[in-house]
């Protein structure tokens, strides 16, 4: 038999996770009203990682499963940082 539990999300919590993500949205586009160079890049991504953390963490109910997902996603992660960081390197000394 299937002895797996099941994680239903409240109503509250899903509002609380629009309105964060709405922020967060609010907030990148603030950032392309301010001129700060390169670091515009630097802040967007940021902000576009948090709300794909936020994402996967509770639509996706990395949250609430078992944890060699989020070790998994973790690691794929990191990859796309590395990945970036040499791209953004690579760009930067042209």
């Amino acid at each position: 038999m299937n002895q797996e539990k099941h994680h239903i999300s409240s109503y509250t919590s899903h509002v609380i996770v629009l309105f964060a993500l709405l922020a967060l949205t609010a907030a990148s586009v603030a950032v392309t009203q301010l001129e700060m160079g390169n670091f515009n890049i630097i802040v967007a991504m940021i902000l576009a990682g948090i709300k794909a953390t936020i994402v996967l963490s509770w639509f996706m109910h990395l949250r609430f499963d078992n944890k060699i997902y989020a070790i998994f996603t973790a690691a794929v992660f990191v990859l796309f940082l590395l990945v970036l960081f040499v791209t953004f390197f690579d760009y930067s000394y042209r």
